[in-house]
Parts: C-alpha cells; structure tokens; sequence
C-alpha cells in the first residue's frame, strides 16, 4: 500500500496527474471515499494528465462519460446510484474501456465482480481536512513506478 497526503484539492488533482503518466490501455482504477472525499477531483486530474480537454465532471447523473481526446481513451463511470450489481454489467464499461482507462468512482461497491488486477484508490477525509490517499495495487502495477511517481508528486504538495 502507498500512502499519499493531500493537504487541498490542486494536490489531489497533482496526484491524479502523476497517476495518469503509469497507466496502460485496460487498466481499471476503482475510486472509494465519502462523499466529497475528492474522487471526482482526483478522476480530474487523471484525465488532465492523459490529455483530456473538456473538465472531468462527476457522472453522478449520467453514470458514465466516455473521453476521447487524450493520448488513449478515458471511461469515466460513477455508480454511487446504481442499485445493483447487475444495473453495473449491463453499463458494459469495462469492454468500452479495453482500449483505455477506466476510473470508477464508488467501485467499492463492485470491486468483487472486477478483474483482480485493477488499482484501487481509497480516499479518506472530506471538507477542508487534509485528504489520505491509499493506493492498493495489483500484480499488473507491481511492474510500473508508483511508489516513486506518488513520491514526486507529494514533494509538489505543500505542507
């Protein structure tokens, strides 16, 4: 496990960038926290760090939001309102993402109908607090420079 602190939302967004440059094609990272925890913002900054354009906004609504104007797709899905494991298959996000990124907030409540290779991202805090950031990677991560990619981007932070 990799612990990162984030003392306000721009650090939460660095560290989200800095995640961005280790990710692959097929590569699912699952985002857990309270609400307001800053899932969304650290999806952000995923996005900003693959090239996306346009703002990530939270799909709260929508469920999922596809991006594809970075260097390889970004899927985007929130399912702090699906009411069951199978409302979630028939999305078919993870088939959509095969050929890039899938970040899925509030994946805790699916984690166990996943592939066991995805990174999972667990945010803790809400309000003004300082946020802590547990990075739990699979095998498939055990290859890429994470420690040292979440390291650099903490030096950014301001204590």
């Amino acid at each position: 496990m990799i612990v990162v602190e984030a003392p306000t939302p721009s650090d939460t967004r660095r560290i989200g960038r800095a995640l961005a440059g280790l990710v692959q094609p097929g590569d699912i990272i699952l985002l857990s926290g309270s609400l307001g925890a800053g899932k969304t913002v650290l999806a952000a900054g995923v996005g900003e760090g693959i090239g996306v354009a346009e703002p990530l906004t939270s799909p709260s609504f929508v469920l999922v939001r596809q991006y594809s104007d970075g260097f390889m797709p970004l899927l985007h899905a929130d399912l702090y309102r699906i009411g069951s494991s199978g409302e979630f298959e028939d999305l078919d996000v993870i088939e959509a993402a095969r050929d890039g990124v899938l970040l899925i907030e509030w994946g805790d409540v699916v984690a166990g109908r996943l592939p066991d290779t995805c990174l999972s991202v667990e945010i803790e805090g809400a309000g003004d607090a300082t946020r802590t950031i547990r990075l739990c990677p699979s095998e498939p991560w055990a290859g890429r420079a994470l420690e040292p990619a979440m390291r650099e981007a903490a030096h950014g932070v301001r204590r």
